[in-house]
């Protein structure tokens, strides 16, 4: 075993487990990951969220860097994936997997960090930013990087990217995340 592979946490590696059995190929990668890890240990009494748990790759990237004091919820539509990921964390009473649509998030709110990786990004982006808490961590990943101002996708301005890097309730940077693919951060001002 190499030293990155003990690198990566069990939780993550069921997680993968079970995504490549139901051929869920939309799992979060590593490196965005580590991010996620990076961001819930930043908020060690925090809330912490995810929109669009799949497997519970990313989850179990963010549970990786909870805190004691922390709490997790997760939201998947779904519901096998769901019930699957859930297992993954069914002895730790800080998780929650909840099953439906990402609004279910919303009676949790407000959170301290929010990888919102499925529903709200591009449908409700506004709600997304509502749902942080003053100081809190906003984490999106799955962007093609740009090196244009406006930021570009496939020849035309990125609209939704141009959205968060530009809102005035957050400070946001775009962060490499491969060679091919950028994520997004933001803190929302107190």
């Amino acid at each position: 075993m190499t030293m990155r592979e003990r690198a990566v946490p069990d939780r993550v590696a069921a997680a993968e487990r079970i995504a490549a059995e139901l051929g869920f190929e939309k799992s979060c990668i590593r490196e965005v990951g580590r991010l996620l890890r990076t961001a819930a240990a930043a908020k060690p009494n925090g809330v912490v969220a995810e929109s669009g748990t799949g497997s519970g790759v990313g989850t179990a990237w963010l549970h990786s860097g909870l805190g004691a004091g922390a709490r997790l919820v997760t939201v998947e539509r779904d519901g096998e994936l769901a019930r699957r990921a859930a297992g993954v964390f069914a002895d730790d009473e800080r998780v929650s997997v909840l099953a439906g649509d990402w609004r279910l998030l919303e009676r949790h709110a407000p959170f301290d960090v929010f990888f919102c990786d499925g529903g709200g990004k591009r449908d409700d982006a506004q709600r997304v930013v509502d749902l942080l808490a003053p100081g809190g961590l906003l984490v999106l990943d799955d962007f093609t990087p740009s090196s244009h101002w406006p930021p570009r996708f496939e020849g035309e301005v990125d609209e939704l990217r141009l959205f968060y890097l530009t809102h005035p309730d957050l400070e946001a940077a775009e962060v490499l995340t491969t060679p091919t693919s950028s994520a997004i951060v933001a803190s929302r001002r107190a």
